[in-house]
């Protein structure tokens, strides 16, 4: 009855009341995982067979989308719309059709060679389609011609024919020049969106919905756009032809004034009166007119290709068509179109441009332009030329005619003659600087430092108290001063201010407020800053007028920090979110049309930022400000005596004190800003588990609860019970769905056959002899304990499944409808190069020879239980195949008790067990190969497990049907073609492969097997055609094909249903949007589901689809016209645009690395979206999120697109959708199946993406739009929730720093001076004269060690409190403890610090592009020097710096605290390699030594593509910059080299930055050296020693350089003939005497500071940073370009300049400069490297040291 995975999942679900049937007489050899004895016979009358095609041959057809032509011919339209005059004015009401247009047109593409006709197709004979119309079939009947769209028939009364919606398409292909396929592909894209409506609703209803979606409604973007652009004004003018700009002067109500206006037009131009007379003319409009319209911009968009991205572009295009169509030229056109004219001659223009902004070209080859986002007009920037009216009067023909000045009607005609590069600009400038933060985050920096300084100025007057008075200030002056913080806020203001002028062009629409703010900001800040010099001067006078000022002042402040903390700056003198302003609508409608909020969901808004906020200032108070007032007061005034030094005298030192107090400000000041966030994670925490339990979804809900009620759940919730007219009792129906969500467990290895058996119902004979339905004893025999291994294994997938699934439907969820009523959906993943079927080869053989374990053995470690139940149910198809081949008769069913196992494995079945099969036969390795695919990130995991909607839906309907059986006459396969037709036209299933046409052999041969095992699944890829003439660009096309698709004889390759021409290479961005954006035209139905290609789902969950559409809140739509006076009122809620899921993290019990990688995302994605999507704040990130695919297409797509800026693509579309009005949900009771990243560095490169990405979104518009204009509530959440946590690591990172660099100098004054003791209880011990008090500093110091702990520790809560609701207390200890055991925090110190390196790179110098992570298993031992080179630039030289200032300090000021530090600190050092499988290998361990040199000295005498000089070029191009490199194939992303960093955030990042580090601790550095010695003797100078010892080793390289350029130059080319590792011996020697000089100049420091360690580990650390100074200055302002040939270096050491035809006089120059620098990096490196390993091998010589680590780092793995 039984049988494993049907090609991935089990595609039959077996009869749940059965217990055993005969098998058939043969093996199917397609299924192999179907054995012989686990099926039924087609004949039973329970037989539910899902997916089989073997029976029917090539008799299922691939849905065709256009009825074939012999049905067509002579068909005409008794209602077409020229016969009524075309037109219509959107100021007269009660008019859909008013006078033609019948001014005279100009010439263009669509005119030529045209002659007037009528518009009537009765004798047009229409071109052969490009693929002829196949045979549909009745499944009912077994007839040809079933009806592919049921639900849009005469017979259920659809306004407007299939076949007259069909000429529809056809008279706008032949009237605009669309392709022919786009035509087909559309058509049956509007049929299915038809068919979906009309099938819950009147099918007249169904199409004025649809239409009031795509155009006239309340939410449609087109309408929008119309009012925002004010085409409303230019319709109503453009019959008088008014000329000028007059028609678009803003006014106030949406009026115009001084405007000649039609006779017929009303007089009343408000925009309310506009926007009721469009509804008026919306419902006037006749069904054939709306769906023209609806027809007319799906073709459209259907053909736009990068258009798509810019949607209102795409409105105006649109828009002018629509006007063209309506005119009489139009209308009386004889000829068609030539085909493709619409792509030649509107979209590639526009495709041109866009593409011509990021690549140009040469040697006939696209190459990158080297311009950053400032210099591109991008997506955005295109499509904002089309929001206000002054932007489409910028478009200009090629002989500067203005596009306005044409009549409406003319327009159209002349898109191939508009000048596109004149007409657009940049709108919003995405300049590279921390500026944007400033300008995004204004609030966040208002609320903080004005905050900080109210606190901080109260508690320390000492700093502003008179002379004299010891310290003590007045109240006034203490007021006054702490008034100052408002003018903080004010200053913090004017410069957001200014930053923004720098962003927003001044020529652009809405800046003109800027002026008037500034002006505003600089006159409150005369105000609450001028009243403290009147208070200073006046202070010392009896008079009370000081404090009352002061008072005042404060009151002032305290008021104008609130404005300015609370107000956005987008609302301050020129409302761009509520304005009444007609200037503003376009703004307000396309980036502050924020959805409106439930009261109850707002007010949990408020109060979560009401309890953060008020923790946060109660506890920073007492614990920060107040805290550190004692450590103010002790280092205020605190003056070093006995201090000089011969150069600047005691100038710097005496102030020492002053310095590490302004250092430790700034440390209070950053850990004020990272208390917030750990009161916001807290908190956060404290909602999100409040809302789980308000939801139902807690573990602590009682099993026995959970469990038994569970059934009437399944019948309650997943079954639309009301619409059964065969009344069953509930239990048969029940029984229908478990045993099938059992039964496909079972197919998945998940359950053993014992287990199964006491999971299913099963019928059964009573006392009496009736047959009767037995429950299984799951759901009657639980108790409060939870579950046992009697029912599944104990921690299994089986029992997480059944769990969450249980869960799951304790919570509410919308009342699903019947199957054949539900909507369509599609599901939509894109592929580039994923692995789509792993190979045998990849399975059974190891990786490398890195790797321990072949990938089989390691899958069969981690799921030992699967792997039994496959080789259990192998063995069983082995053994009844050969009783098969010798005896003809099956052996016994598994389930039929008697088996004589009892777990002994013989000899002979050693094969099923160690490979999975004995028989190489194809069958039997590709149910291996299948096996350990559904267990890897694989395409074909996703694949087959999102194909279970259509088992899901195909087992409701029968469920939900029960009638069906009887219908079909016990017609099984009658039965199942019916089954098939419904999935086919509820759900649709879209792999966008990309690079399809160009795979290989082994890769086409897994499409191909993808396409045989689920026929429906389509796959769209890029299909390429040569040019058409020499020095042509290849013609690119857009093509589907599905399983159904025919084989072309000629090429052996499946004909497409649909091949759509592209103008050009679609792939401009990363790729994965472009990729989305190709092949979103061929999605269908009402919602899509976006997701990646390492996803999962189980058909329990897709049981749950009607639930989860229902959330889209269209199930109980309105029967009211949207148009209506009334009936519109019923649409005015804002729609859902995204609905989010719930992902479990499959590979969480995949080693420690891979169980932190699920954390992370099971927090994020779950414990945080939930909160956020109650709160308002959360976005879309991609998988699996559903979208609405109406709202999300008619707005610029799912994804943004623009190369680099939209690197993370997904929250692009969310942020679009949220600003445009949409909601955005998220579902808890569904979930998905997700893989992560599992080894150290493919973690680590999602990391730097999602890092880098988000240093793109800080400079985005969406940022600036959400950071200026949200409410401050809901700005708080979406800052916190996004840039906010990124923003915090760097903080975190920063603190450590500021900390290290405060302890520095405490632990200078401290090794210097004689300090104040005090006795245990804190009492200064009298006696002590001279001393100088640093006691409350080393309190503070070790409070802010704990404080700093703390916000580290609170990140693990999150997961622990999610671990703890949802799978019960040992569970989440347990976690937690192997987490800490296995040394995560480590790992989190290390990621936290890689995110703030990818943020702080990519806004200074960008370079964001998409990393391919790989989602492999990490099986692979990484050796040290590619470890080395990937981690040194982004941490291990950062923790190295920080090490040596913590060893001095350690040396200085020791305290148990500092243990922290020492921890945090080696991990930013160590992590790489303690998480690198089988690090501490002896054997490797020397290997990884070995290749250590050999990397280091490699690449000087022939080219090496690892080394060191490779890396070392690498990565200091980000500074100097590449020279380009040309595209690929057209399949490939249109990639090149980041361009060069501009020379502000160069000369900041890279000379002032290191500079200033160097200075300030060689002050340190010089403080120590400025007393005198035991002898009493002033030491020499401690600056010029200093700079002695730092620059001598550079100095020295260039001699050494010197001398050895002269001997290569003199001997290279002679000895170069007879010695070709000359250059690499000259090279050695050089590099050698470095190292031993670098060296030697440092125990020349030591010896000079009298062998003192403490003074000269400290003298090390200056140096350090004085040459680190040094060369990053030579880099940034010496170095040209870096060539990509490595051909100078070689040069330099052979000597052979003429030798290599590089003869110009600069190369040697720029050499030398460069060797200098090489050779102190190189230097540092091979120091560093050895210091690294030396340290390394210290664990490595601890006997089975690497047998524990590797056992620690796959803790997860299950046993």
């Amino acid at each position: 009855m039984y049988s494993s995975t049907t090609q991935g999942r089990g595609s039959d679900s077996p009869n749940p009341f059965a217990t055993n049937a005969s098998p058939p007489n043969s093996f199917d050899s397609r299924d192999p995982f179907d054995t012989a004895s686990s099926r039924l016979s087609s004949n039973h009358p329970n037989y539910y067979r899902d997916g089989e095609y073997s029976e029917m041959g090539d008799t299922i057809p691939r849905e065709p989308t256009l009825e074939s032509e012999a049905n067509l011919v002579g068909r005409g339209r008794a209602d077409s719309y020229a016969t009524q005059g075309g037109g219509y004015d959107p100021y007269q009401a009660g008019h859909s059709r008013g006078g033609t247009d019948v001014e005279s047109m100009g010439g263009g593409f669509y005119d030529r060679g045209t002659t007037p006709s009528a518009e009537s197709l009765q004798d047009f004979h229409r071109r052969p389609d490009s693929q002829a119309s196949l045979p549909t079939f009745d499944y009912a009947s077994g007839s040809v011609g079933y009806e592919i769209y049921p639900a849009w028939v005469n017979a259920r009364g659809c306004p407007i024919s299939k076949e007259e919606i069909e000429d529809i398409f056809h008279d706008l292909a032949q009237k605009f020049g669309f392709q022919r396929d786009n035509m087909r592909n559309q058509f049956d894209f509007l049929m299915q969106a038809l068919d979906s409506r009309a099938s819950r609703m009147a099918a007249e209803q169904a199409l004025t919905t649809l239409h009031a979606d795509y155009i006239g409604g309340e939410h449609a973007n087109y309408r929008k756009w119309y009012f925002a652009a004010q085409l409303d004004l230019d319709d109503a003018v453009g019959a008088s032809q008014s000329q000028g700009l007059k028609r678009l002067k803003s006014m106030r109500g949406g009026g115009a004034a001084a405007r000649a206006a039609p006779a017929n037009a009303n007089n009343d131009k408000s925009l309310a009166g506009a926007q009721a007379r469009w509804r008026q003319v919306m419902q006037g409009m006749s069904h054939y007119d709306r769906l023209r319209q609806v027809a007319l911009y799906l073709l459209c968009w259907g053909e736009a290709a990068q258009v798509r991205f810019v949607p209102e572009c795409l409105c105006f295009i649109f828009k002018c068509a629509d006007d063209y169509y309506r005119s009489p030229e139009c209308q009386n056109r004889m000829d068609p179109a030539p085909e493709g004219m619409y792509l030649r001659a509107v979209v590639k223009p526009l495709y041109r441009f866009i593409r011509d902004q990021g690549y140009e070209v040469q040697d006939n080859k696209y190459v990158r332009r080297e311009r950053d986002h400032e210099d591109i007009i991008g997506y955005d920037d295109v499509n904002q030329l089309f929001w206000y009216p002054e932007g489409i009067a910028r478009i200009m023909l090629n002989d500067k005619t203005r596009l306005i000045d044409l009549a409406p009607a003319q327009r159209f005609m002349k898109f191939d003659q508009i000048d596109w590069n004149r007409a657009f600009f940049k709108t919003y400038i995405e300049k590279r600087t921390f500026l944007q933060l400033l300008v995004h985050f204004n609030r966040i920096w208002v609320i903080h430092v004005s905050i900080f300084w109210f606190y901080t100025a109260w508690n320390s007057p000492g700093l502003y108290a008179p002379s004299g008075s010891n310290g003590k200030a007045s109240t006034a002056m203490r007021l006054s001063a702490s008034a100052l913080g408002g003018g903080v806020a004010t200053i913090i203001m004017i410069a957001a201010t200014l930053a923004e002028f720098m962003l927003i062009p001044t020529t652009w629409n809405n800046t003109s407020h800027l002026t008037r703010r500034l002006f505003f900001f600089l006159i409150i800040g005369g105000i609450v800053i001028a009243p403290t010099f009147y208070v200073a001067i006046y202070d010392s006078n009896k008079s009370n007028t000081p404090a009352i000022v002061a008072s005042v002042q404060l009151g002032i402040a305290i008021l104008a920090t609130i404005l300015f903390g609370v107000v956005p700056s987008g609302r301050m003198f020129g409302d761009r979110v509520a304005g009444k302003a007609r200037k503003y609508l376009a703004s307000q409608t396309f980036t502050a049309s924020y959805p409106s909020m439930p009261w109850s969901a707002r007010l949990a808004s408020v109060m979560l930022w009401v309890l953060v906020l008020s923790c946060k200032l109660v506890e920073s108070y007492f614990f920060l400000a107040l805290s550190f007032k004692p450590s103010i007061k002790a280092l205020t005034g605190m003056i070093i005596q006995g201090c000089r030094d011969q150069l600047f005298g005691n100038a710097l030192c005496r102030h020492q004190a002053n310095f590490a107090l302004a250092i430790m400000f700034v440390m209070d000041l950053v850990l004020f800003f990272l208390d917030t966030f750990l009161w916001y994670v807290i908190w956060n925490t404290v909602f999100s588990i409040c809302r789980s339990f308000a939801l139902g979804m807690s573990m602590w809900t009682s099993w026995k609860l959970l469990f038994t009620r569970l059934p009437k759940r399944i019948y309650g919730k997943l079954l639309a019970t009301e619409q059964i007219t065969i009344k069953y009792k509930p239990k048969i129906l029940v029984s229908q769905i478990w045993n099938a969500v059992i039964i496909s467990m079972y197919r998945e290895h998940l359950l053993s056959i014992d287990h199964v058996k006491k999971l299913l119902y099963q019928q059964v004979t009573t006392e009496s002899g009736q047959r009767s339905l037995r429950a299984p004893l799951f759901f009657t025999s639980q108790d409060d304990r939870g579950l046992n291994g009697d029912f599944f294994p104990t921690h299994s997938e089986a029992e997480r499944r059944i769990s969450f699934f249980a869960q799951s439907l304790s919570m509410e969820m919308p009342q699903p409808l019947p199957v054949e009523r539900m909507p369509t959906f599609s599901v939509l993943t894109p592929h580039y190069s994923e692995k789509i079927l792993l190979s045998l080869r990849e399975i059974i053989r190891e990786e490398d020879k890195t790797t321990r374990v072949t990938l089989l053995e390691y899958l069969q470690q981690l799921h030992p239980l699967e792997w039994a139940n496959f080789v259990k149910d192998t063995k069983i198809l082995a053994e009844e195949a050969g009783a098969m081949d010798h005896s003809g008769s099956p052996s016994p069913s598994p389930f039929a008790g008697g088996s004589d196992e009892k777990g002994a494995v013989r000899t002979d079945d050693i094969p099923f067990y160690t490979i999975g099969f004995k028989s190489a036969a194809p069958e039997y390795t590709l149910r291996t190969r299948i096996w350990a695919s559904l267990r890897a990130q694989t395409l074909y995991r996703t694949v087959s497990g999102f194909m279970n909607y259509a088992k899901a839906i195909k087992l409701l309907y029968r469920v939900e049907n029960p009638e069906l059986l009887m219908n079909f006459g016990g017609n099984a396969e009658r039965l199942e073609r019916e089954l098939e037709r419904l999935a086919r036209r509820k759900f649709k299933f879209v792999v966008s492969m990309q690079r399809y046409s160009k795979f290989n052999k082994e890769e086409q041969e897994n499409v191909e097997f993808l396409l045989r095992a689920y026929p429906d699944l389509q796959i769209a890829y890029l299909d390429e055609e040569p040019p058409r003439r020499p020095g042509g660009e290849p013609r690119l096309f857009s093509t589907v094909i599905d399983g159904h698709s025919e084989f072309n004889p000629d090429t052996g390759k499946r004909k497409p249903k649909f091949r759509i021409e592209l103008p050009g290479n679609p792939i401009l961005g990363d790729g994965k949007s472009d990729n989305q954006n190709h092949a979103i035209i061929f999605y269908r139905g009402e919602y899509l589901q976006l997701i990646d290609a390492n996803q999962d789902n189980y058909l329990e969950e897709c049981l749950k689809i009607r639930n989860l559409l229902g959330e889209f809140e269209e199930y109980n739509m309105s029967s009211q016209n949207p148009y209506a006076a009334r009936g519109h009122k019923d649409f005015q809620k804002a729609p859902v645009a995204i609905l989010g899921a719930r992902e479990y993290i499959f590979s969480e019990n995949i080693g420690v690395l891979g169980d932190v990688a699920a954390g992370k995302e099971q927090t994020f994605g779950t414990l945080l979206a939930r909160s956020l999507a109650w709160i308002g704040g959360k976005l879309h990130y991609g998988h699996p999120d559903f979208l609405h695919g109406i709202f999300m297409n008619t707005r610029g797509g799912v994804s943004k697109a623009q190369k680099g800026l939209h690197l993370n693509e997904d929250i692009f579309a969310g942020m679009n959708a949220f600003g445009r009005g949409g909601r955005i949900k998220h579902s808890e009771y569904y979930q998905c199946g997700k893989g992560r990243d599992l080894g150290f560095g493919t973690i680590l490169n999602f990391q730097t993406k999602i890092g880098t990405g988000m240093g793109e979104q800080m400079l985005s518009r969406e940022y600036y739009y959400l950071g200026s204009q949200l409410p401050l509530d809901r700005f708080l959440t979406f800052y916190y929730g996004h840039p906010g946590f990124h923003i915090n690591n760097i903080l975190v990172i920063l603190s450590v720093q500021v900390f290290m660099l405060t302890l520095l100098y405490l632990g200078s004054l401290t090794g210097e001076l004689t300090l104040c003791r005090y006795d245990n209880q804190g009492g200064l011990i009298p006696g002590q004269q001279g001393c100088y008090n640093l006691y409350p500093v080393f309190q503070w110091i070790k409070r802010t060690i704990l404080s700093i702990l703390l916000v580290f520790l609170i990140n693990f809560l999150p997961l622990f409190l999610q671990e703890l609701t949802e799978r019960g207390t040992g569970r989440a200890i347990t976690r937690l403890g192997k987490h800490f055991l296995s040394l995560s925090p480590i790992f989190e110190i290390f990621s936290t610090q890689i995110y703030t390196h990818s943020i702080l790179s990519n806004l200074t110098f960008g370079g964001a592009r998409y990393i391919a992570t790989g989602r492999g298993f990490a099986t692979a031992r990484l050796s040290f020097s590619i470890l080395y080179s990937r981690f040194a630039g982004p941490s291990i030289y950062l923790g190295m710096r920080t090490l040596l200032m913590l060893i001095y300090i350690s040396m200085a000021i020791w305290m148990p605290h500092l243990i922290y530090f020492w921890i945090s600190i080696m991990a930013l050092i160590v992590a790489p390699f303690l998480f690198n499988p089988h690090q501490f290998s002896f054997t490797d361990f020397v290997i990884d030594y070995r290749e250590f040199l050999r990397w280091m000295s490699r690449g000087n005498s022939r080219s090496h593509g690892n080394s060191w000089i490779g890396y070392c070029r690498l990565s200091r191009t980000m500074i100097t910059g590449h020279k380009k490199h040309r595209l690929g194939h057209p399949s490939e992303k249109l990639s090149s080299d980041a361009p060069r960093a501009g020379w502000r955030s160069v000369f900041i990042a890279e000379i002032v930055g290191p500079i200033s580090m160097a200075i300030i601790v060689t002050v340190a550095y010089m403080f120590v050296g400025s007393f005198k010695d035991n002898t009493g003797h002033t030491p020499p100078n401690p600056l010029i020693r200093i700079l002695v010892v730092a620059i001598g080793p550079i100095v020295l390289n260039a001699v050494l350089l010197l001398v050895q350029f002269v001997t290569s130059v003199t001997l290279g080319p002679a000895l170069g003939s007879c010695c070709p590792r000359f250059g690499a011996w000259m090279a050695g020697g050089v590099h050698t005497i470095a190292v031993v000089g670098l060296v030697a100049f440092f125990e020349f420091l030591w010896f000079l500071e009298r062998w003192n360690g403490r003074r000269a580990v400290l003298g090390i650390v200056s140096i350090v940073f004085i040459q680190r100074a040094v060369n990053k200055v030579i880099i940034s302002t010496l170095l040209t370009r870096e060539s990509r040939s490595d051909e100078t270096n070689r040069v330099w050491w052979s000597g052979n300049w003429f030798g290599s035809g590089n003869t110009n006089v600069s190369s040697p120059i720029r050499e030398f400069v460069v060797k200098i620098v090489e050779l102190s990096l190189w230097s540092g490196d091979f120091i560093l490297g050895h210091i690294l390993l030396f340290a390394l091998s210290i664990p490595v010589l601890v006997p089975f040291v690497d047998k524990i680590h590797s056992t620690s780092e796959s803790y997860g793995r299950r046993s």
